[in-house]
């Protein structure tokens, strides 16, 4: 069966700046494609993604595109830094538009995000990626996505240290190792969820 995973990095640095958070979620993409899974990556602050808790909050608003390759997709990555021990605020612009999923439902009653993976990516050289992680899955699960066990890759530098995850000479074998993990229960639930979907909603 073949997967798709579309990454939404938040990284709050515009094209084409380097971004930590981008080569991370890259390493996700590349070994979910080790699964078979076809990725693809949007850097979201290149995008006018207007604030608001709607579909569609017009006047050139760029989420609903954005929106229909998320729907589109199996597995969403959700990729963000973390700025004074939060994750990043393009990152909380595409949860709140998110919000707007509990309001779309298929002809059974299920919300359309169900059957759809969810992970996180967690880049930032303070403390903080549980908490981050914790944040983002509690999120995604109230707007119906599924996540998988080990659903997080993540790296901190050292604090008060400006090393940049990008900067590194190569990747830590622990970042490496979550990483593949991640990947792989990620496209096996994908899999079993595109097969075998949740049942019917059992709401009037």
């Amino acid at each position: 069966m073949a997967l798709t995973a579309l990454a939404l990095n938040c990284t709050l640095s515009p094209s084409p700046a380097d971004s930590s958070t981008e080569l991370l979620a890259q390493q996700v993409l590349d070994a979910l494609a080790e699964h078979g899974v076809t990725g693809s990556m949007v850097r979201v602050v290149d995008h006018d993604v207007r604030p608001g808790v709607e579909l569609d909050m017009g006047d050139g608003d760029a989420w609903p595109a954005l929106r229909e390759r998320v729907i589109a997709s199996d597995i969403l990555v959700l990729a963000t830094p973390i700025w004074l021990g939060q994750h990043s605020s393009v990152c909380q612009r595409v949860l709140e538009r998110l919000d707007a999923e509990l309001s779309e439902k298929d002809e059974q009653g299920r919300l359309l995000t169900y059957g759809k993976v969810a992970v996180a990516v967690v880049v930032g050289n303070e403390d903080g990626a549980h908490h981050v992680s914790a944040d983002l899955f509690q999120s995604l699960d109230d707007v119906g996505f599924t996540i998988p066990a080990g659903g997080v890759t993540y790296w901190n530098g050292e604090a008060m240290h400006g090393t940049d995850y990008k900067d590194l000479g190569s990747t830590p074998e622990a970042v490496a190792s979550t990483t593949r993990t991640l990947a792989a229960n990620a496209a096996h639930l994908a899999g079993l969820l595109a097969g075998s979907p949740y049942p019917p909603s059992d709401e009037d």
